[in-house]
């Protein structure tokens, strides 16, 4: 966890400290609670937030939750029943339904992890509400006040259209500027891509370093050749992502562009420390980007995704000190070894590449 409490802000990357910090928040509640999450679990801690919630429901506080059907399927039909009678309303993200356009339509999730109280407090960022990613290295960040009051916009957006088919609204990507930062935002699309097309530019604009770190690298032929040019002119730039994801076939799939990325000089760095689920971009040592966007296809091209990008000095320094952190617990990627891994894996590399636009 770093610390910037009399700015407003905390940044959180262990998830234990993160959950306590936000049940606190939750249980200090007198107006209202929003959740936004891709996962809600129904283990100990799905349970505790779930009880949470229903005991703030059952004081008269407003209680509004937004799951995604495919992220929490394994939730019990009867797990919010007790909260749904003391007055909270849950929604389901559209409900997975077998049809012509299922492989694809499937796919087009609601990936936004956002917490919303009482019109003080906001957290967002990567971290889904569950048991199994306890021990893993998230990137959650605590506002205080200031815009708080947009994301509850979003909110309600989302929370209304949770059973339509989308297809690109500007009024559901719009773009929120402030003075230091901005929200941008996704919806489904294969042309639109706003946080894909603002990390483009700003690879572009890049002068002496790029920092990415996220758990799932797959990225599209523009962001590969955006990094391949900014490298060229002298650009740092380092690619964090973890030795081993919680997804076997991106950890594969990943191995098709490491070749040719690390032969333009861009350094990968693999993370020891169980699983890395961070989704951080830094350039320049000034602006930032965090929020719910891996780096890959999927991300950008299906799912509903939020970002808050911005050079505010009090979260950059924030990210800085955490990038800093996460990279004591890294190796370089090591080239040579890459080169001697097994050719069963180098077929999987050819056959997972078909895949790629849905890992």
């Amino acid at each position: 966890m770093v610390d910037a409490t009399n700015t407003g802000y905390i940044f959180f990357d262990d998830p234990i400290k993160y959950y306590n910090a936000m049940l606190d928040d939750v249980l200090a509640a007198k107006e209202y609670v929003y959740i936004e999450t891709y996962k809600f679990g129904h283990q100990t801690i799905g349970i505790k937030f779930r009880d949470a919630i229903t005991q703030k429901a059952r004081e008269g506080v407003e209680i509004k939750v937004l799951v995604d059907s495919w992220g929490s399927s394994s939730l019990p039909n009867d797990f919010f029943d007790d909260l749904k009678a003391a007055g909270g309303q849950v929604r389901v993200f559209q409900k997975i339904k077998i049809n012509f356009d299922f492989f694809t339509r499937g796919h087009r999730r609601n990936h936004r992890k956002l917490l919303l109280i009482d019109d003080k407090i906001t957290y967002l960022g990567s971290s889904n509400l569950t048991e199994y990613n306890i021990i893993w290295r998230e990137s959650m960040l605590r506002i205080v006040g200031g815009i708080v009051h947009e994301f509850k916009k979003i909110f309600f957006q989302d929370f209304i259209i949770y059973n339509k088919y989308i297809r690109y609204k500007r009024r559901l990507t719009q773009s929120l500027h402030f003075k230091t930062c901005e929200i941008v935002r996704d919806v489904p699309s294969v042309t639109r891509q706003k946080i894909k097309k603002r990390y483009e530019l700003l690879i572009r604009g890049a002068i002496k370093e790029i920092i990415i770190e996220t758990p799932y690298f797959l990225p599209g032929f523009k962001l590969r050749k955006a990094l391949i040019n900014a490298a060229n002119r002298g650009v740092t730039v380092k690619v964090i992502i973890p030795q081993n994801s919680d997804v076997r076939m991106v950890n594969i799939l990943h191995g098709r562009y490491l070749k040719m990325l690390h032969n333009h000089n861009i350094q990968f760095l693999y993370f020891q420390k169980h699983n890395l689920h961070a989704k951080i971009l830094l350039f320049d040592n000034k602006i930032f980007s965090i929020g719910s966007p891996n780096f890959d296809y999927r991300s950008f091209r299906y799912m509903h995704e939020i970002a808050l990008i911005g050079s505010k000095p009090e979260i950059t320094s924030l990210i800085k000190q955490h990038i800093a952190e996460t990279i004591e617990l890294c190796k370089p990627f090591d080239y040579e070894a890459w080169l001697r891994r097994p050719m069963i894996q180098k077929l999987f590399e050819w056959l997972l590449l078909p895949l790629r636009h849905l890992l």
